[in-house]
């Protein structure tokens, strides 16, 4: 299989074909650079990255685009225009005369918008030819603003500061040579108890910071793992709030974010149940914020900045070996850096962007009052008083339709009602919304070949929900995303709403916080029995995609998730098939059907290393009265569930495999799943200057004894450039001094969960602990700290586990059962499974071992090497500190 890529330290450079030196002193050259859709293609290799190109014939209409050009000259290859949006205004007054595609050829180089590349069906290709924005893989569309000036601040060891640059009024992110910079953050330093307009602080600390009311509180939700907390709005949620005004130990916060994300609308005869009917009505765990970000006082680590926006001063402490004298230090500032609108009755149309860089984009909203009140997917709550009325439709008095029609995440990147939109040989990074949007009404886009990365929200959005005319032929082929979402944590790499026709395939997903993929919307009704929201989708595909290393932030969710009704038979629903799935983090499924999915087809795919489940979940069909089951085929996958074959009213299970490893599956599916071998060299395309990875997240602890703590975490999704090799947990006392600290390889890790930190002073708890990530670069800034705990001896071992199930195929089985209840605060680190032929017990550990006790989830692990016909008796026990409990027993007989 493709393996996970890794950053080149080399720059990409594009195979041109060069014309001469046709322009003047000081203006570059041009090349004839990539693609005609009537010309054979070639490959060209450099170095270790090849590329397909076609050679693009030159037309007299073409505009030349240079960063050294002068808008007042004609746009010719001698004279280049500078700006994209003079290329526009050239281009418009040319595609009358069109008989051929019209280029744009952009020379390498930074093209900074103050305001986006504003297109409409003025700007569109005529007679079936495209208008090609071409560049070279080193053409940048950039809404950055460049901070210069940095200096020393007096008093502070380590801090930099520099004038905020000229049109920068306020941003989300920062860039030093390319690697994201973390927004100052920490634990929050007071106890917080929750008020109807905020909190009361247990100090007034929060009041006397320097600027209190650009601080932020972060909700981190996910499974409630040992001590780690679960805050949010659902497990798959991260919503923020800033503060209004902090005065004494009152801290008020910004209205409507606070409402929005505290007042959802409950119904009156189904407590806990919101009219929304996805997650909490607020806040869970007392409102508690798992920490703060955006505030002077916070900036305590390498690689953190802070802008004070009425000082207009940018404030960082660089990391080990970055030199502000020569950095490159971008603060995104443009919202959008192009932005396609057309109309139902006037698209814009036929419009390719090729060889192209998005970078340096932000999103203000969550900084409004507005907040982030998410509910799922980066879709969030907004308006006054949205949490009453926004997508609640008939079960609330004003509720707006239709149902679950709530804000979708922008993209920097945005076409609706665009047809025949092309995007190839992109990349996508550095971007702080999401990365692209083919929003209502996109028909027959292409998204090919290119990489999504660095985003701090969803990589790619299609379709909406909000009754808007419905995508449809969108084609997404051959694209690598990886390292996101940045700062949303319940974003996905592929958000797909209401959709007709949509094909989402041989695609390489990993190393992303939360879902890869995401399809449908509107199922939620089901849980008070009502139908899913009808809506137009219908047939479409998530094939031949590979999806590894997914859900390492936030928890349910999936490789590939759906819900919400998928096509009106089996015939037009959704097909997911041939797809390569493996290393979930979070608690969910390979392929989860969730709330009113109705008529998928789940097929031929290759699905493992799963927490609870490769293929789930099952659905009453509320269409009718007749208690039948969202109707739902699984067919001929390889797994490790074992399900049996059945047909359960409606819910079809047959011809499924019991897999072992990748060695028991068809090698032609492992080999078809994921990039193409022309798109492979994306694996290795280079995006930014390699760095130390980022922190690691959600530490959490968990008694070892009396004087050792066992330690797990979310381990980093972004890892700069190049693997992790090594993780180190550190413990620290009361008065913040390290007394222990432990460390363990990355590949340890991913295999077991956790670490075990021993030698712990018998008298100085509670501890805390941090965790830091290590690469070829160096380490990373430690995570924010677990929460404080001491250790003790644990003394009674957990309970035995229920419900055992032996699933059995003719040489493995499938060993099911549901986690014990456990005394005290010990907590289970593993399992110990005994099989009847006499082999040596097996250690079952790794995320899901930990993350299902709490939620009462069932686990599921294969057994190999067995005989056909043979009867065999397989125990389980959980393992705590202190030590393994009584069994469960099952026995069952293999297939002969």
């Amino acid at each position: 299989m493709p393996t996970h890529r890794r950053v080149a330290l080399v720059t990409l450079v594009s195979a041109v074909l060069v014309l001469g030196d046709l322009g003047g002193p000081g203006t570059p050259s041009f090349a004839a650079q990539t693609r005609t859709q009537t010309q054979p293609q070639s490959q060209i290799t450099t170095g270790t990255q090849t590329r397909t190109q076609t050679r693009t014939q030159v037309s007299s209409l073409d505009v030349y685009v240079s960063p050294a050009g002068d808008d007042h000259a004609d746009g010719s290859a001698r004279h280049p225009v500078r700006t994209p949006q003079r290329a526009r205004d050239l281009v418009r007054a040319r595609t009358a005369e069109m008989r051929t595609d019209l280029t744009v050829h952009l020379a390498p180089g930074t093209y900074r918008l103050a305001q986006p590349l504003a297109l409409d069906a003025r700007d569109s290709g005529t007679d079936g030819h495209q208008v090609i924005w071409q560049g070279n893989g080193d053409t940048v569309f950039s809404g950055g603003r460049q901070v210069t000036g940095w200096h020393r601040v007096p008093g502070r060891t380590g801090l930099w500061s520099a004038p905020a640059p000229q049109g920068l009024t306020d941003t989300r992110q920062v860039y030093v040579d390319g690697v994201r910079a973390q927004r100052a953050r920490g634990t929050v330093p007071v106890t917080l108890t929750q008020t109807a307009t905020g909190y009361t602080a247990s100090a007034d600390t929060i009041a006397h910071w320097k600027r209190p009311t650009d601080a932020e509180f972060v909700y981190t939700s996910g499974e409630a793992l040992w001590n780690v907390e679960r805050n949010g709005l659902g497990q798959w949620t991260e919503p923020r709030c800033r503060i209004a005004a902090a005065q004494g130990t009152t801290i008020t916060m910004v209205q409507p974010c606070w409402d929005n994300s505290n007042k959802r609308v409950e119904f009156p005869d189904i407590p806990g149940r919101t009219v929304s009917m996805v997650g909490p009505g607020r806040l869970t765990n007392g409102g508690r914020a798992s920490y703060v970000e955006n505030a002077y006082e916070l900036l305590d680590q390498p690689g953190e900045w802070y802008l004070d926006r009425t000082a207009r001063t940018v404030y960082y402490l660089p990391r080990h070996g970055e030199n502000l004298a020569r950095a490159d230090v971008e603060a995104a500032a443009a919202e959008k850096l192009v932005d396609g609108q057309g109309t139902a009755a006037d698209p814009v149309h036929d419009i390719a962007f090729r060889g192209l860089r998005f970078s340096y984009a932000t999103w203000l909203t969550p900084n409004t009052p507005t907040g982030f009140s998410e509910i799922q997917a980066g879709n969030t709550i907004t308006g006054e008083r949205g949490w009453a009325t926004q997508g609640l439709c008939q079960y609330v008095e004003g509720g707006t339709c239709p149902f679950a029609s709530w804000t979708k995440m922008p993209g920097n990147v945005s076409f609706s009602h665009g047809r025949r939109i092309e995007f190839s040989d992109d990349v996508f990074a550095h971007l702080g919304a999401a990365g692209l949007d083919l929003g209502t009404g996109s028909t027959d886009a292409t998204v090919r070949g290119n990489v999504f990365t660095d985003i701090s929200g969803n990589g790619l959005e299609i379709g909406g929900v909000d009754g808007g005319t419905p995508a449809s032929g969108v084609t997404v082929t051959d694209n690598h995303l990886y390292a996101l979402p940045r700062e949303y944590h319940g974003g996905v790499a592929v958000l797909n709403g209401y959709t007709r026709h949509t094909t989402i395939a041989h695609n390489q997903i990993d190393h992303v916080g939360y879902s890869a993929v995401s399809m449908g919307w509107g199922g939620w009704p089901d849980k008070i029995g009502d139908p899913a929201t009808p809506n137009p989708s219908h047939d479409n595909a998530v094939r031949d995609n590979l999806i590894f290393d997914y859900m390492q932030m936030l928890d349910d969710g999936g490789g590939i998730y759906t819900q919400g009704l998928t096509g009106t038979s089996m015939t037009d629903g959704e097909k997911v098939t041939g797809n390569v799935i493996h290393d979930q983090w979070g608690l969910g499924k390979s392929v989860y059907t969730d709330n009113g999915c109705t008529y998928e087809t789940v097929e031929g795919n290759i699905l493992y290393g799963a927490s609870y489940a490769n293929v789930a979940s099952r659905h009453t069909d509320y269409r009718d009265a007749l208690g039948n089951n969202d109707p739902t085929l699984v067919k001929d996958n390889w797994w490790e569930e074992g399900t049996a074959d059945g047909a359960d009213k409606g819910l079809v299970t047959t011809g499924n495999h019991i897999m072992t490893g990748p060695a028991d599956v068809p090698a032609d599916i492992l080999a078809n799943a994921g990039l193409e071998p022309t798109y492979r060299y994306l694996l290795n395309l280079p995006v930014a200057a390699p760095s130390v990875p980022e922190a690691p997240s959600r530490v959490g602890a968990s008694t070892a004894g009396p004087d050792a703590l066992y330690v797990t975490f979310n381990p980093t999704f972004a890892d700069g450039g190049s693997p992790v090799t090594r993780y180190t947990a550190r413990a620290y006392d009361v008065a913040d001094r390290q007394v222990a600290e432990q460390a363990v390889g990355a590949a340890e890790f991913k295999r077991t969960a956790l670490l075990r930190i021993a030698g712990l002073p018998a008298s100085g708890g509670p501890f805390t602990v941090t965790v830091t990530a290590r690469n070829a670069h160096g380490d990373s800034a430690p995570s924010l700290a677990s929460l404080p705990l001491a250790p003790t001896a644990a003394t009674v071992p957990a309970g035995a586990p229920t419900s055992p199930k032996l699933r059995t195929a003719a040489t493995a089985a499938t060993l099911a059962w549901t986690p014990p209840s456990v005394p005290g605060d010990a907590k289970i680190v593993g399992y110990r499974v005994t099989v009847s032929d006499g082999r040596d017990p097996i250690a079952v550990t790794g995320r899901d071992a930990l993350v299902t006790q709490p939620s009462a989830k069932a686990m599921f692990r294969v057994i190999g090497g067995l005989e056909p016909g043979t009867s065999y008796t397989v125990t389980v026990a959980a393992v705590t500190a202190a030590g393994t409990g009584p069994a469960a027993t099952v026995t069952a007989t293999t297939k002969p």
